[in-house]
């Protein structure tokens, strides 16, 4: 998928940014059609798999910052950059500035010609079914065009609390481009100097008032400084809905909250969609290693699987 705000961000800041992008892929490959990073002088940021592949990328993409340009190549992983995977791929390099920029916007699918041809039947079907139907298309290369969606975040995850957990599981969540982090605590100094990009950092006094405007698809993760927030937000949470829900604490915590959410009117099904604890034990309790496994659980979907099981339970 094509991540313009990744694209406008790194040209804002480095003015011209060569795109490389796996545009096909035959046998084995590091990485899938579509996997991309930006070259700039100086820089990379992401990464198309492969040592010797992405070493002979980046040094064609900054030949190619002088000039701007278009460029399609294809590489035999093994005869020639020696490589174990087998296979062979195909990489579009494209240079972008400000004016390249400006002629994306407003797009929903990208299609650019990468050999000169007309565009075929085949992508305007794509297109118009991507219009008509709002049906994206994966990304590949399609008779001499390359076609990628544009990334939009299709999950809201909200975070409260950017203590050590809070902000390992923000660092390991942020560069995932399909989710929208919304991070909330309760001053400005509670933050790291630097919140990462795409990441919307809440500072409010009172966390809890934000929990009643919260999409009620939103997936949360609550890991405050307070049992007593922590309460508050889980409460405010049952009554408001929500896609998932996951509590750090201990079995004895979730054994306390479980019967004072109950006693402020939560029947136990309801309060069983709440997962405490979060986290995988085997990893141990290093605050990266329990983001490690609070990612895991959320890219897989446990925590809305679980969610769900425990609201159709009888109880």
């Amino acid at each position: 998928m094509f991540d313009l705000a990744a694209l406008r961000t790194a040209v804002a800041a480095h003015g011209i940014v060569v795109r490389v992008v796996i545009a096909a892929v035959q046998g084995s490959s590091p990485r899938e059609v579509g996997a991309s990073m930006l070259v700039w002088q100086g820089g990379t940021e992401g990464t198309i798999g492969g040592g010797a592949l992405e070493w002979e990328a980046t040094q064609r993409a900054l030949a190619m910052l002088p000039e701007g340009g278009q460029r399609l190549d294809r590489e035999a992983l093994g005869p020639k950059l020696g490589q174990c995977c087998g296979g062979s791929v195909t990489v579009l390099t494209e240079v972008h500035d400000a004016t390249t920029l400006a002629a994306l916007d407003g797009q929903t699918v990208i299609a650019r010609a990468v050999d000169g041809r007309p565009m075929p039947l085949a992508v305007k079907r794509l297109l118009a079914r991507a219009r008509g139907e709002g049906v994206p298309p994966e990304s590949a290369l399609v008779q001499g065009w390359m076609v990628e969606p544009v990334v939009r975040a299709t999950r809201q995850v909200w975070i409260w609390g950017a203590g050590h957990v809070g902000r390992a599981i923000v660092s390991v969540l942020a560069p995932l481009p399909e989710l929208a982090i919304t991070w909330i605590d309760v001053a400005p100094n509670r933050f790291p100097a630097e919140v990462p990009p795409g990441v919307t950092a809440i500072p409010a006094a009172d966390p809890a008032v934000l929990a009643d405007h919260a999409p009620r698809d939103a997936e949360h993760l609550i890991l405050t400084y307070s049992h007593a927030l922590d309460l508050e937000l889980c409460h405010r949470l049952l009554q408001r809905g929500f896609g998932s829900c996951g509590l750090i604490g201990s079995a004895t915590k979730w054994a306390r909250f479980r019967s004072r959410l109950e006693a402020l009117g939560h029947d136990e099904r309801s309060v069983g969609r709440i997962v405490c604890p979060i986290g995988d034990r085997s990893l141990g309790k290093h605050p990266q290693a329990i983001a490690l496994g609070v990612g895991v659980a959320l890219i897989r979907g446990d925590l809305r699987r679980s969610a769900r099981i425990n609201g159709r339970s009888a109880v």
